[in-house]
């Protein structure tokens, strides 16, 4: 699908918004939610990275929405990649994945802020007007987390182990639980198969895993839990 685009020229008194999601009724919702919003308006609509960046020139938006998962990178990879290139340009990370895992990540990498898909539709309005006056936004209870991790320097007991992982580690880990052989995540991430074997290493020696079974069952599971959300 190439990248859409909506522009108006007797509508630029409004704030632009880029939607960045590969899943058609997800982009079509969001963006009816947006445009009934007297100051907020959806200028185009991007399913994958190549079509952001190429959307993000074409439209200029006052700032992007984007889905971690993406259909041939990672949401993630796609907020580095968007800095580097346009620096001032406000990210909003709009997930269905559990922010306690993402929201700091997301935050390092150079999003604004992070709101998971089930929340209340005033809840996302509020989430894009923080980030475009230029305000960071999570959630209250994961506001309060970062907060004590900051001043105690140590993680919640609660915390997930998965936390142990980089961002890339935690890619890779996604992507097996949801059913990916070692070569179709090389592919989908474009490495080599080596680099996703080392990978796979590295998770099961921070996780503590024997083998690779153990890994599988483990990572399937936890896919299967964040669909549950």
């Amino acid at each position: 699908m190439p990248a859409k685009t909506t522009a108006k020229v007797n509508q630029r008194s409004k704030h632009s918004v880029l939607i960045v999601d590969d899943h058609p009724v997800v982009r079509q919702g969001l963006a009816q939610l947006i445009n009934q919003e007297k100051d907020l308006e959806v200028r185009g609509y991007a399913e994958d990275a190549f079509q952001a960046m190429q959307a993000i020139k074409d439209v200029q938006p006052d700032m992007i929405i984007v889905d971690i998962s993406l259909k041939d990178t990672s949401g993630m990879d796609l907020i580095k990649d968007v800095k580097i290139q346009y620096p001032n340009l406000p990210i909003l990370i709009l997930s269905m994945h559990d922010e306690s895992l993402y929201a700091e990540r997301a935050l390092r990498a150079g999003a604004k802020g992070y709101i998971m898909k089930h929340e209340a539709t005033e809840r996302v309005i509020t989430a894009i007007r923080r980030v475009l006056a230029g305000e960071i936004y999570v959630s209250d209870s994961m506001a309060a987390k970062m907060v004590s991790k900051l001043a105690t320097g140590i993680a919640p007991q609660n915390a997930s182990p998965i936390e142990c992982l980089s961002d890339r580690e935690l890619e890779v880990f996604r992507l097996i639980g949801e059913g990916h052989k070692t070569r179709d995540v090389a592919e989908k991430l474009h490495l080599s198969v080596k680099t996703i074997e080392t990978y796979r290493a590295h998770i099961k020696e921070k996780l503590g895993f024997k083998d690779g079974n153990e890994l599988f069952r483990f990572a399937v599971e936890w896919v299967n839990s964040e669909m549950k959300r």
